[in-house]
């Protein structure tokens, strides 16, 4: 009886049978919440799930349906009318897209709307220079507090978005797929930071795709599918599957797809690249039917090298073979013309079109080849997109929907779809399942091992280690500039790869 009262007591925050409808859209069915002080609950779902929903509605952001049962904070019901009243009752939202002026001094930020003043009604810099300090110390940062927030990485600039939480009293923080931009070592430091928090009785909710941080930050699971609760699991005791079934509500097979594919000729071969202050001398081949990955901490210089390659960028020294032959690539033009592909990191500013529409974009690189005396062929177009609709389970409804409202798997669907149209002899792919759910990376981890069945040569490139060892038939280790390992079959394991891009060693390549 008394374990069932200190569970209740230790109750911060309460939401029940809350809903939300957007036009034609239930966002929000009747979702349960509960979240307890010096807790870490970690919120999951695929895209449209509506987890950016329920986050928006105990921010302030959305209102919620009538007929909602209750939100309760702190044991009052509460219904925030904007984000302000939510922090004024110690709830605060840290966003991907951080909310930080970056013309004003990392101190004017974290106290903005609540500067220290002096008994003349005066700014106090002193306090609040001093205050700001105390708060970075705390939190274990070393950044000036009179430095400039635009001059900041965007891992400070998220360090300054948590000590302004810190400076509010804060009783409940939301994290929002925090750990995006931040290379392994940052997020560190912030999951040190939110046990901190912990350990002042602060409740957390944090969302992310990323499973790994899953186990290794949270203490509960509430899992969202098709807006409505699909499960709540004590972590300690959950397993990855388990996690993924109430996702996607059906078991994933294999989450990593290994490439069957028998490998054949070498196809794309560089030599000694360089690009004077990012890397150096980097040298790999790729051959048909393989998957290479590329791996290293962000500041490598792997997604430099896949731009030099695909002529993004203009190489200082090296060389570049396709097929045994050499190859000048002056620019992306020349590497389509050779017959190369590339997905970028940013699919929304590099990778697409945002405002066209599904057919549009997927046709996009092969419209040389698809118009007549200046004018598109649209039913090639249709054709195209319907072809890769079917090919990759593209999920919309129209081929002239705007890709601005798709999932992000679908648009990294798109954005495959649009090289795939080329049939690309290499195609590269730079954080393919970045900021997409756990039921698309499985269907992006398929495709990338069904490219080189079909006889491409593909290059991989991503910061998370349990997909490169997933996906790679080889991988190439990167630190700072330069390649320092190559690894296959049973060398491919987390101790080698971690020693490699922790110490700058000869590559065995």
């Amino acid at each position: 009886m008394s374990d069932t009262k200190t569970a209740s007591e230790d109750l911060i925050l309460e939401v029940k049978k809350v809903s939300k409808t957007f036009p034609g859209v239930r966002a929000l069915d009747n979702v349960d919440l509960t979240l307890r002080r010096g807790e870490v609950l970690c919120l999951v779902g695929e895209n449209g799930a509506g987890k950016s929903t329920l986050t928006k509605i105990l921010s302030g952001i959305h209102r919620p349906n009538p007929g909602t049962e209750y939100i309760r904070l702190d044991g009052k019901n509460v219904e925030f009318r904007n984000s302000h009243e939510a922090k004024e009752h110690g709830l605060v939202t840290i966003y991907q897209e951080l909310s930080l002026v970056p013309g004003l001094t990392v101190a004017e930020n974290i106290f903005l709307g609540n500067l220290p003043r002096t008994k003349r009604g005066l700014i106090d810099w002193n306090a609040l220079n001093t205050r700001t300090a105390e708060i970075l110390e705390e939190l274990g940062v070393e950044i000036d507090p009179e430095d400039l927030v635009g001059n900041l990485s965007i891992s400070r600039q998220q360090m300054v978005e948590i000590a302004r939480a810190l400076s509010q009293g804060t009783k409940i923080i939301i994290f929002d797929e925090p750990t995006s931009s931040l290379t392994e070592a940052e997020k560190d430091i912030l999951f040190e930071n939110i046990r901190r928090f912990k350990a002042k009785g602060v409740a957390i909710i944090y969302i992310t795709h990323k499973m790994d941080e899953v186990f290794e930050i949270s203490d509960r699971v509430t899992v969202l599918r098709d807006g409505k609760n699909s499960g709540e699991l004590i972590t300690k005791q959950a397993k990855l599957d388990d996690i993924i079934q109430l996702m996607i509500g059906r078991v994933v097979d294999e989450y990593f797809h290994k490439n069957q594919a028998e490998k054949g000729d070498e196809v794309l071969r560089i030599e000694g690249l360089t690009k004077n202050g990012l890397f150096e001398d980097v040298s790999f081949s790729i051959r048909s039917g393989e998957v290479v990955g590329l791996y290293g901490l962000v500041g490598a210089g792997r997604s430099e090298v896949a731009e030099t390659v695909f002529g993004v960028r203009q190489a200082d020294a090296g060389n570049v073979y396709l097929h045994g032959r050499p190859v000048k690539i002056n620019s992306s033009k020349d590497a389509v013309r050779l017959g190369m592909g590339f997905v970028p990191e940013d699919r929304k500013q590099q990778g697409l079109v945002l405002q066209m529409t599904c057919r549009d974009n997927t046709s996009i690189a092969k419209l040389p080849w698809i118009n007549t005396f200046g004018m598109v062929d649209r039913t090639q177009e249709r054709a195209i997109f319907e072809d890769y609709r079917g090919k990759l389970s593209i999920s919309t409804p129209s081929a002239l929907q705007r890709v601005v409202k798709l999932s992000g798997g679908n648009q990294q669907k798109i954005v495959i779809a649009k090289w795939m149209s080329l049939n690309p002899g290499v195609l590269i792919l730079d954080e393919p399942t970045r900021g997409i759910d756990v039921g698309s990376k499985a269907e992006i981890h398929k495709l990338i091992a069904q490219l080189a069945e079909s006889g491409m040569a593909v290059l991989v490139i991503s910061s998370e280690m349990p997909e490169i060892m997933g996906v790679s038939d080889r991988i190439i280790a990167m630190r700072e500039g330069r390649v320092t390992g190559t690894f296959a079959d049973d060398e491919i394991t987390e101790e080698n790869l971690i020693n490699a891009i922790a110490h700058v060693e000869t590559a065995n390549a």
